[in-house]
């Protein structure tokens, strides 16, 4: 088949017969950008609702598209079971036993006739282990459990941390993210307050006091704030009237048995619940990040769900805009946190996904095998229902009545339900508001093995063989000039006071790392600066504000700036005096204690800046991108991907607007053609119906196939030259309509190849690998202010 993964368009499968119950030809080719009005996925046990959503997770990551999957069953796990060789040693360590002596089978058989099942399933969808290999390069895969040590661990203590500026910055997200943070921990601590208690508002009001502030919190922090709140009045009323100090301290040791519980310290531990850090690599790979929550019980699934997807509306609200798919969030049995009328902590994270994703590019897909708890009012904006086998009668009539909400009268909800009640096993329903009406197909084999539920033990045996993940990169502007620490000083005679200078001698003391017992202060010679690097032909234009220390002596050259350390405190943060009054002090050296050395120095410090402060930036030739001062490598390969990507997509829609009304007139054509040969021959007709193919299984089909752009008959299109050699009737009539048809079709075919050809150009453009150049900027002249040259006094 055509590697339409390169145009992002998602293989799911291929259109199903319910009256002949057969797989036909057409591919089901579902545009990537369709996912950002979101996702729904209904099916029962044993309706393959798993198997269709793990491809769906699998052709977003061919596409470079991260995802973030919730896992409560312990299913999503199968999506590292992916084996390119086929072999049956691959297979082996992971086959079920029980499943094995059903069969009759030991394990090393079963793990045979596995291989040759993939192996003969993946060739009968076009697929093979060149594909497998494809889906590895292209993302990375990673399995947590928090909680537990089995898999990569999680530490939720960023969920505590200060959010982002954009999100401080907004009242409405800041007070949201805060209360549900609230709603989280007081179920974790079993305390069922709603949103109006006192508990849940004292908890919100210290998380949104500390987050405004820009400080973090840990739990054991909150604890004492509980106890001792950091204010005196909540609204109006005295804290003490609106909750009594005995009862926060009751709710205090709510939380104390939370933290103290065995095992809760591995809540702790592992990787921090950054989203940014979730869904890419350190090298800036696309990554596949699955939580199995299957071990945790009902309270804890609940925390880590809410923490985990208020972490990711933060994210989200701190991306540009897009209209490319930028990421994926899917959960698997999403009954429990999206009820139709109870309000759970997880609910109010989803429904902001669920409304603001679309604008960030952010695809939400939510998969449940019982349709009865969901709250189809939130789901009414959903673009896309994925509809397999249903249980029962009373599932089948809620599915009914929320489809029939989204789909806006497009489906009839006689002609649903007749198709629902027909469904077999892997066949489903799907609409998509996007097309020019639902179509039944029958969901693709899967490229990962889907073996079940993983074990404690394979799942640490998975992870195990994980390689450890590299440092996270610096950033690429790296000044020149900054590596040197500062030079030890020789050995001089202290003084308990401070050595007495010209006054217009300025003095700064950098501030304490810590309380030390005794305090020695060491004179060195600070400089601070702004220094802006600009570039009008590369859009670059940034400032920054640096100070560097320098040691000072009494040798013929008293002052090297190469020497300089760039220092990490801000000028602000400098102290007039010092903060331990019985320090001593080294003396100054002879050249720092004169007036007329520093103006010397500043002029210095200005050229060395000038030529040091460079800034060495990274350029993406294809997309014309290039990279901030400040933004790792890491960082500027994630922004040049979602560039690419948008970029293909647009390139992509130029091609469906270029062809439209070509294809459009030749269908056109052909439809008038065959008509004309079905009202010479009624033989001629039916000839006519067993050699039509599907135009979805040509380019053409994958780009106008079941848009609505397309016209009439489009996805009935015969666009092979299968049927162009058979009989001609005798009958001049027929063979003259029949002459008609061959050349419309053979148009087509035409047309076909000189969109491959189009479209194969795209695909190579940005399939191939990111390269970037490195581009330097230093400063020009009148870019470097000096603020201030000064002694500054160092604690030792």
């Amino acid at each position: 088949m055509h590697d339409f993964e390169k145009l992002g368009l998602f293989y799911l499968g291929r259109e199903y017969d319910l009256e002949k119950r057969e797989i036909l030809e057409t591919p089901i080719l579902y545009d990537a950008r369709d996912l950002v009005t979101h996702a729904v996925c209904v099916g029962m046990t044993g309706s393959g609702k798993t198997g269709l959503c793990i491809s769906l997770i699998e052709e977003a990551a061919i596409d470079g598209v991260p995802v973030i999957a919730i896992d409560p069953k312990g299913d999503l796990g199968n999506l590292l079971l992916t084996f390119p060789r086929l072999a049956p040693a691959d297979f082996r360590p992971w086959v079920d036993e029980d499943e094995a002596r059903r069969a009759g089978l030991d394990g090393d058989a079963f793990a045979a006739q596995q291989a040759q099942a993939w192996t003969e399933g993946l060739a009968q969808w076009g697929q093979d282990g060149e594909r497998i290999e494809r889906l590895r390069r292209a993302a990375d895969v990673a399995l947590y459990t928090p909680g537990s040590r089995a898999g990569l661990p999680v530490s939720v203590l960023s969920s505590f941390a200060a959010p982002p500026a954009a999100v401080r910055e907004d009242g409405e997200l800041m007070g949201e993210r805060a209360g549900t943070t609230a709603t989280s921990l007081l179920s974790l601590a079993g305390v069922g307050a709603p949103l109006r208690s006192r508990e849940h508002t004292l908890v919100t009001m210290i998380l949104t006091l500390a987050w405004t502030d820009g400080r973090d919190l840990d739990l054991a922090l909150l604890i004492q704030q509980v106890q001792s709140p950091p204010f005196q009045r909540v609204g109006v009323v005295d804290l003490e009237a609106f909750f009594p100090a005995r009862d926060r301290f009751d709710l205090a040791m709510r939380f104390n048995a939370v933290l103290a519980a065995p095992g809760f310290e591995q809540w702790f531990e592992g990787t921090p619940l950054d989203p940014s850090a979730l869904l890419y690599t350190a090298d800036g790979r696309p990554r596949v990040s699955v939580f199995s929550i299957a071990h945790l019980g009902d309270a804890e699934r609940m925390f880590f769900v809410t923490l985990l997807l208020t972490q990711v509306v933060g994210w989200m609200r701190g991306q540009s805009g897009t209209s490319s798919l930028r990421a994926v969030v899917y959960m698997d049995e999403i009954a429990g946190y999206f009820p139709p009328v109870a309000n759970p902590p997880s609910k109010a994270p989803l429904l902001t996904l669920l409304k603001q994703g679309r604008a960030f590019g952010v695809g939400v897909v939510l998969a449940t095998q019982n349709p009865v708890d969901l709250d189809y009012k939130g789901l009414a904006n959903a673009g896309t229902w994925l509809l397999g086998r249903l249980q029962t009668e009373r599932d089948k009539a809620r599915v009914l009545d929320g489809l029939q909400g989204a789909a806006a009268g497009a489906l009839e909800r006689s002609e649903a339900d007749r198709i629902l009640s027909a469904l077999g096993k892997r066949v489903f329903l799907l609409h998509n508001v996007h097309d020019k009406g639902p179509v039944v197909f029958h969901s693709r084999w899967a490229l990962s093995y889907l073996r079940g539920p993983l074990t404690r033990e394979q799942i640490r045996s998975l992870t195990q063989e994980r390689p450890s993940e590299p440092p996270s990169a610096a950033p690429v502007d790296a000044f020149q000039g900054t590596a040197s620490s500062l030079a030890t000083l020789p050995s001089r005679p202290l003084a308990e006071q401070r050595p007495v200078l010209p006054p217009g001698i300025a003095q700064y003391f950098v501030p304490q790392a810590s309380d030390g017992p005794h305090v020695v202060y060491t004179p060195l010679v600070v400089g601070a600066a702004r220094v802006t690097v600009s570039d009008a032909k590369l859009g670059v234009d940034s400032a920054r504000d640096v100070l560097y220390a320098t040691p000072v002596s009494d040798g013929p050259v008293p002052l090297d700036w190469t020497q300089a350390t760039l220092l990490e405190t801000p000028v602000a943060d400098l102290l007039q005096q010092p903060e331990a009054p019985d320090a001593e002090y080294l003396p100054v050296p002879a050249p720092a204690a004169q007036l007329k050395s520093y103006a010397v120095w500043s002029k210095s410090f200005a050229a060395w800046l000038a030529q040091s402060e460079k800034v060495e930036l990274l350029r993406h030739a294809a997309t014309r991108s290039i990279s901030r001062p400040g933004e790792t490598e890491r960082d500027f390969r994630i922004r040049v991907q979602e560039a690419s990507r948008a970029a293909r997509d647009e390139q992509v829609d130029a091609v469906r607007r270029k062809y439209a009304s070509r294809q459009a007139t030749l269908t056109e054509r052909l439809r008038r053609a065959e008509a004309a040969v079905h009202r010479e021959s009624h033989q001629a007709s039916q000839q006519r119906m067993q050699t039509t193919i599907s135009l979805g299984a040509t380019v053409l089909g994958a780009l106008f196939g079941r848009k609505a752009v397309s016209a009439g008959t489009i996805g009935r299109a015969t666009t092979t030259a299968r049927g162009m050699g058979r009989t001609m009737k005798e009958t001049a009539d027929v063979q003259r309509a029949e002459d008609t048809v061959a050349a419309a079709r053979q148009q087509i075919v035409a047309l076909d190849a000189e969109l491959a050809d189009e479209t194969h150009a795209i695909a190579a453009r940005f399939d191939a690998e990111l390269t970037f150049d490195r581009v330097t900027i230093a400063p020009k002249r009148g870019q470097v202010a000096v603020q201030f040259v000064a002694l500054a006094w160092a604690p030792d």
